[in-house]
């Protein structure tokens, strides 16, 4: 009887192949979902992450100090700025299954994100810190000319272009390691979402504890110079992944879906006529069963829909709290201050822990208090816990902000202590957890193996969407609330505001969202794929046939 190899992780190449199938150590697998450390995905992606988040988490102060916006106009920068980063993750995914493939894809995208954080560094060095020392918290620099603002823009946004393209194929790159029909490789399988997620954090945790400290002392060239050097060694470890032949990583193994029922009008290009039978078969007039079960994505986009709709309240983690912890005492034991952008850390903690715990204590006490068949909570079901935990976070903002305000009226003006604003860091921290990492295996299962990576791509642009509906929200709300000579909820100084109005709004729409979540998850029906040992034999079968 033959005997099946243990489900490998080597390192990632195109099509999920390495040239030798072998790590440097002469060991095939890692056996626990994760990826080895010889030229990696999780090591360049946590390198990548690093650079990328020292940028993302102080875009908001620095457009604040440096760029002298007001506290709106900064938070809409960033808005924009991120999801223009996720519509490019889509993007990457066409160009990657349509034209460049996965490797390329990645190599070509790297190099303008190296490029875009060389250029920062260099228009922030030469001309955005004016006069010498500005750029600190509460120290504004001078106004600056039209073609560096220009610079600035395209810098910023080549960065994201480099960002967020390549990484639905870096995703996909590790998943197509696994058969979703082995029991052990679909556990790993599992599990390997859950450790990318990890080596994203981990980068991000580097720079809120470091980085970000840094660069709240006016150093900005310098956290930028360092960012240029972790994309720089990222880019290595990329080249180090081989590339194999085309016809080592061909195959027949790539799963036929089976028919569905839903969108029985499509069916019609999968009819043979008398016409196709006497001429040769036009692509554009018949289709197989498979391709015209691509209709499959159509059933995702409720879903899709509702996961732009939740991730409204991520997005005012990066901009809003980081302005809520700017007005708050922010001075700890010897007068050490604390950057409201370092409290992002406990929400990398709190998303870390919480996956590397989920396996091995939550799962496991889950099915103990529930009393049911050993069986995780499904990807859906996870979405839909992490939506409730989302909306439970505004609403502690909100709080927070309230006692901000009352102590904001008294002498002293940053009366209240920023750590006030952890729990909500851990909620929004817990929420990815479950959001983020069910959202991308979802996604990536339930589309053909031949867009794997536009299905992650899908998922990641869902955050395009949210980003530009969170400048939508914000620039309406203050151009409702600002009339009549108002502040607004969210005015240039907070304590003028009512930005605890704002987050209970945020709230609301994000527990309407949850409602619509849960209906459109009931009348969902995942993809059912044909076995892939069948149509492996399938395929030898029509190669014999054709030869």
């Amino acid at each position: 009887m033959e005997t099946r190899q243990q489900p490998c992780v080597a390192s990632s190449v195109i099509n999920g192949i390495k040239a030798d199938g072998k790590r440097p150590d002469g060991n095939l697998c890692t056996k626990d979902g994760s990826l080895d450390r010889y030229g990696d995905v999780p090591l360049n992606q946590g390198l990548v992450t690093l650079a990328f988040a020292a940028v993302e988490v102080n875009l908001v102060l620095f457009s604040k100090s440096v760029l002298r916006q007001s506290n709106a106009e900064a938070v809409n920068t960033f808005s924009r700025w991120m999801g223009t980063m996720y519509l490019f993750s889509l993007m990457g995914a066409f160009l990657s299954h349509s034209y460049l493939g996965r490797y390329l894809t990645c190599v070509s995208f790297q190099v303008l994100y190296l490029i875009g954080l060389i250029a920062l560094s260099l228009v922030t060095q030469l001309s955005l810190l004016k006069p010498q020392g500005c750029g600190k918290l509460g120290q504004l620099c001078e106004p600056h000319s039209s073609a560096e603002t220009v610079v600035f823009y395209v810098a910023i946004y080549m960065i994201t272009l480099g960002n967020g393209a390549p990484e639905p194929a870096f995703a996909a790159f590790g998943t197509d390691q696994f058969d979703e029909e082995d029991n052990t490789e679909k556990q790993s399988k599992n599990s390997f979402y859950s450790y990318f997620y990890v080596a994203l954090n981990m980068g991000s945790l580097v720079v809120e504890t470091v980085l970000v400290y840094i660069q709240n002392l006016g150093n900005w060239i310098l956290g930028f110079w360092i960012c240029a050097a972790c994309a720089a060694l990222a880019f290595c470890l990329l080249l180090w992944i081989y590339e194999v032949e085309r016809k080592q990583g061909k195959n027949n193994g790539v799963r036929r879906i089976l028919h569905t029922n839903g969108f029985k009008y499509l069916d019609r290009a999968s009819i043979i006529t008398l016409v196709d039978m006497v001429k040769p078969a036009n692509p554009w007039h018949l289709c197989t069963i498979t391709q015209v079960e691509v209709k499959s994505i159509l059933k995702l986009l409720p879903i899709w829909f509702c996961t732009v709709l939740s991730s409204v309240v991520f997005i005012q983690m990066l901009s809003l709290f980081a302005e809520q912890g700017a007005a708050m005492n922010t001075t700890t034991i010897s007068n050490f201050h604390i950057p409201p952008a370092s409290m992002f850390a406990f929400d990398i903690i709190s998303t870390s822990t919480f996956i590397l715990l989920y396996d091995k204590l939550i799962v496991p006490l889950y099915i103990k208090v529930t009393k049911r068949e050993p069986k995780p909570p499904s990807e859906l079901q996870r979405i839909g816990i992490g939506i409730a935990m989302a909306m439970a976070s505004m609403i502690i903002a909100a709080i927070v902000e309230q006692q901000r305000l009352k102590h904001a009226g008294s002498k002293n003006t940053r009366g209240l202590s920023i750590f006030w604003q952890i729990p909500q860091y851990v909620l929004v921290g817990v929420s990815e957890a479950f959001v983020y990492v069910a959202q991308m295996e979802f996604f990536a299962t339930q589309t053909p193996d031949g867009l794997k990576s536009l299905g992650i791509g899908l998922s990641m642009s869902s955050s395009a969407m949210v980003s530009y509906i969170c400048s939508i929200i914000l620039t309406t709300v203050m151009a409702i609330t600002s009339t009549n000579g108002e502040a607004g909820w969210v005015p240039p100084d907070l304590n003028d505001g009512h930005l605890d109005r704002y987050f209970f709004l945020l709230a609301a729409l994000t527990a309407i969202n949850l409602v619509l979540f849960v209906i459109c998850a009931k009348r969902y029906s995942p993809t059912s794929f044909e076995n892939r040992a069948e149509n492996m034999e399938m395929g030898t079968q029509e190669q014999a046939n054709e030869a």
